[in-house]
Parts: C-alpha cells; structure tokens; sequence
C-alpha cells in the first residue's frame, strides 16, 4: 500500500510581524547587513541551531516578511529594507516600512486587498485559510500571525472598522476632517477663523484640501498621512450620514 503524501499548508509567516522584527534586529546588531551561514544567523536570532523545525520556520517566515535574504545557498543576511527601518529618521517613514513588510507575504497581500475595509470575524478567516490550502492546525497559526501583524502594523488605523459611524470626529488623527469655513450673516452665523481651526488641529502630517462651497463658501478636507482605504470607507459613510440627516429635516 503506497502511502498518502502528507498535504502541505500554503507558505505563510508562522510568527508574527513584531516577533520577526525583534529578532532580525538582534540579527543585524550582530552582522550588519553581511552575509553569514544560516546556522550562525539563527543562532543570532536566539535559536541554538538552524537545524531544527522551529528555526527553520522563523527563518522562513523572516524571508516571507523581506525580512532575510539568500545571496547564496546556505547563507543568510539581513536586508537593507531592515537597517531603513531602524534608522528611520521619522514615525510616518517607519511606519512606511512597516506596511510594505506587511505586504511581503504573497498571502497577506492578497487577503489585505480582499478585506480593504477591515477584517472578517476569526472563523470566516479562518475558513478562508482552509479553502485556500491550510490544514486546520496550520490555518489556526497563521490566522493568530496575520492578525497580529496587522494590529502591531496598524494597518486599519488602529482603530475598529466596525466603530460607530455616527460618532463626530474630532481630530485629524482619526480621520478627515471637514471642517467647514462659514461666514458671518446676521447674528443667526458664527464665525470660524482660520487661526481657530489651525490651532485645534495640530498635525504636521495633514494634507488640507479646500472645497469650494455654494455661496462663496469653502470646507477644508483635513487629510492624514497615511490615509488608509478603510478611512475613506469611513468618511464616505460619514458624509452619507450627513445626507441622510439633511433629508430628515
């Protein structure tokens, strides 16, 4: 009786993206950005040797990231997309980092672009995961690992999808602001100064786009950086239910 080969899960990080950053920085404080057997570089990871099945996966998983080369067979190194992040001189350029790392993984990639307004609930992904290839077991690991990594990178903003949409926005920091520049007429108007606007909202990374009005009026939409495609999800669904509430009057 001939034996069934043992079905293999899709390649995928078995750790998550924080983990792999905090071990190849251990990495690259020991060689720099230099080429060294795999043996040595997973013991600079924190592993007693390279030939073992947990070293082997986060060895794995690092290279899945972009986060390890192999210049050559049998050596390793750290890559310079690692040593940009380090040294980042900025939060918005470590941050940028982040994402593309984020992004490496083929499987991540293409679950990020599925689910751009936020993730489902953990059985749809993990269902998800199984129709794809993964055995149980391994669809368990990898859903914990992608979900991390999207929590420590931040991807949706850090902030839940499924918030209430209803709620006022009150700082850039969240989302776009449109902060509307009305005219004095009477004593029904209030005046909302430039400089009153200015000093609420404080940000160097906001990008401030006018919006011409009728009346000769202007809004300024108050973009951050980076503006996710889950903050546009949100912001249209604001600016709906501002519509709806007009109509309602």
């Amino acid at each position: 009786m001939v034996a069934t080969p043992r079905k293999k899960s899709p390649r995928a990080p078995s750790i998550a993206l924080d983990e792999a950053l905090e071990r190849v920085l251990k990495a690259y404080d020991k060689e720099r950005l230099h080429a060294a057997p795999a043996e040595v570089v997973a013991q600079n990871l924190g592993y007693k040797s390279a030939n073992n099945g947990t070293a082997l996966s986060a060895l794995a998983s690092l290279r899945y990231f972009g986060l390890l080369k192999r210049p050559s067979e049998g050596f390793l190194a750290v890559t310079s997309e690692v040593e940009a992040y380090k040294f980042a001189p900025d939060d918005r350029q470590r941050r940028s980092a982040l994402m593309n790392f984020l992004r490496s993984p083929p499987l991540y990639a293409e679950l990020l672009e599925k689910y751009q307004s936020g993730l489902p609930s953990d059985p749809n992904l993990k269902f998800e995961l199984i129709q794809r290839g993964f055995i149980p077991q391994a669809a368990n690991a990898a859903l914990l690992a992608f979900k991390r990594s999207v929590e420590f990178a931040g991807y949706f903003g850090g902030e839940l999808v499924s918030a209430p949409l209803h709620e006022d926005i009150e700082s850039s920091e969240e989302l776009a602001v449109l902060t509307p520049a009305l005219p004095a007429v009477g004593n029904d108007q209030r005046t909302i100064s430039q400089s009153a606007i200015q000093t609420e909202i404080v940000d160097e990374q906001v990008d401030r786009i006018p919006v011409r009005l009728p009346g000769g009026r202007r809004a300024w939409l108050l973009i951050p950086t980076p503006f996710f495609v889950a903050d546009k999800v949100r912001l249209k669904a604001q600016i709906d239910l501002l519509l709806t509430q007009d109509e309602e009057m």
